[in-house]
């Protein structure tokens, strides 16, 4: 899958978020990277939760998230099992960012 094609996967995944959630999304930025920088690593959030920012918050780099491409890839057998995993990467990503932790993702199914 081209990394244009990807991209726009991952712009509908964005599309399915519920736009009451996606207008508290606050100094974030969601990038495409090719490689993850440790085998089986599908996303990563980088950055300061909504759950944890202050009166101190002000200032900082947008918070990051990653979609890894190649690792999404490797693990999909067809086309939609691509479409489903990155739904499931972007939706558990965006989570952290609302301050909720991997075990209660996993618990959702993410």
């Amino acid at each position: 899958m081209t990394r244009e094609a990807f991209e726009e996967l991952v712009g509908e995944a964005l599309d399915t978020v519920p736009p009451g959630l996606t207008a508290h999304m606050r100094n974030v930025v969601i990038v495409v990277e090719d490689d993850a920088p440790e085998p089986g690593l599908l996303g990563l959030y980088q950055g300061v939760p909504l759950t944890e920012r202050g009166d101190w918050y002000g200032g900082v780099l947008p918070d990051h998230i990653s979609i890894y491409r190649h690792e999404i890839l490797r693990i999909c057998e067809t086309e939609r099992d691509v479409v489903d995993e990155v739904r499931i990467t972007v939706v558990h990503e965006i989570a952290h960012h609302f301050g909720i932790d991997d075990r209660r993702l996993h618990e959702l199914g993410y």
